[in-house]
């Protein structure tokens, strides 16, 4: 019952920054953006001791990078840059960290290709656009690959429940981190920022519920 109230919250203040992103102040803007990702780290406490393994603590640390990160992209794209770099740095430690048998690398190699395919090609498109940024975008487009790779990762260490929705997240954070370089640096495209915030806030929902589904067959 708490994380549904809670739940409701989340996108309820998540639709609200999205409705207010364009016809507010940035100061209303702000507030509404800041209050988005607390109250999954809520239901991550709820639900979940935070410190009771290193993995529990990673999801935290993540949660809490992107917390900082979406308040400092507000005012300065780099530094924001840098902590949702360390966001899924989080994220890809956790899921490569989960226990059980490691099949991307042997057995499921084969669902690297895509990835790699996507990943060469976004860089390709946005190359020319780039400048001094190329090697920082580079760098953080082989850290969400490899967090995607992570989250696939997971097939067979964790009930298929909670691959599912983890996995769900991670595609759709790439999705969104695309679509922030897309519209930052090539192609100021219509309903971008409706575009990336849907698929943010839907990513850090999936990844946080599909996680503590891990250890529980329901969310409190």
């Amino acid at each position: 019952m708490k994380t549904r109230v809670l739940t409701i919250l989340y996108f309820l203040t998540g639709i609200m920054f999205i409705l207010f992103e364009n016809n507010s102040s940035e100061p209303v803007q702000f507030i509404f953006k800041a209050l988005i990702i607390p109250w999954l780290i809520a239901v991550l406490l709820i639900n979940l001791k935070p410190f009771e393994n290193r993995i529990n603590t990673l999801v935290l640390m993540g949660l809490i990078f992107s917390w900082a990160g979406d308040m400092v992209l507000q005012f300065t794209f780099v530094p924001g840059l840098i902590l949702f770099l360390l966001a899924h740095l989080m994220y890809l430690a956790a899921f490569f960290m989960t226990p059980g048998k490691s099949t991307i690398f042997t057995q499921r190699i084969g669902l690297l290709i895509p990835l790699t395919l996507y990943g060469a090609g976004l860089c390709w498109y946005l190359y020319g656009d780039l400048g001094d940024m190329r090697l920082p975008v580079f760098v953080y487009a082989a850290v969400i690959l490899l967090m995607l790779t992570g989250a696939l990762n997971r097939f067979e260490k964790v009930n298929l429940r909670s691959y599912r929705l983890v996995l769900a997240g991670a595609i759709l954070f790439v999705l969104s981190d695309s679509a922030i370089a897309i519209n930052r640096f090539t192609w100021d495209f219509d309903y971008s920022g409706f575009v990336i915030m849907s698929t943010y806030i839907a990513a850090q929902y999936l990844i946080t519920t599909g996680y503590i589904r891990q250890f529980t067959d329901r969310v409190r």
